[in-house]
């Protein structure tokens, strides 16, 4: 990992959404937040006013570009790589529904079909890493297993470590440094 010099990365994942709520994977289907996930997304305006950014980044999906909208911040830039873990053949799909096929499949450990590898993942999020490192205090717009997977290279460690890190839609975490470690300093809140 390259040289500190950012301070602070906030994550934010983005509001509730019809697959969210029914536990499908979600990467490249472009779903538009429920009602609730606008109003969660509204009321992370309240909880982020106030705060500065360098730098604020958002996933292209529509679900994570619109939580950024109406957090408060229209003007975030379109990133990539902050897209969420490709589910290729287990796109739509449940945890539950894929293990009834292959059991005690994981995104975290095990294949999956046409989608991305873990490697791959780690790859377009260490270079996310690497961008935010050019600033003091960065905010990103994302998803569940992206942004898992985002601390967990934040931490130096494999994507895999994000399985441990639950996160909820519409919350936010920070991460940091604790003198010259990377640590995460606030999760899922």
């Amino acid at each position: 990992m390259a040289a500190r010099t950012a301070q602070e990365v906030w994550l934010v994942r983005h509001g509730e959404t019809e697959w969210s709520r029914s536990g499908q994977h979600t990467s490249v289907t472009d779903l538009d937040l429920t009602e609730a996930g606008v109003e969660v997304a509204r009321a992370l305006a309240r909880q982020l006013s106030g705060q500065t950014f360098d730098l604020v980044l958002t996933s292209p999906r529509l679900r994570a570009r619109r939580t950024a909208e109406l957090a408060g911040f229209p003007q975030a830039e379109v990133e990539d790589d902050l897209v969420e873990w490709g589910y290729g053949d287990y796109e739509g799909r449940t945890t539950a529904d894929i293990r009834e096929e292959v059991p005690g499949w994981s995104i975290w450990t095990d294949p999956v079909p046409d989608g991305e590898t873990a490697e791959q993942v780690s790859a377009r999020l260490d270079r996310v890493i690497d961008r935010t490192r050019e600033h003091e205090r960065v905010l990103l717009f994302g998803h569940g297993h992206a942004l898992r997977s985002f601390a967990a290279r934040w931490i130096e460690q494999p994507v895999a470590e994000g399985r441990f890190f639950y996160l909820d839609t519409a919350t936010t975490s920070i991460l940091g440094y604790d003198r010259d470690s990377p640590v995460i300093v606030r999760w899922n809140s």
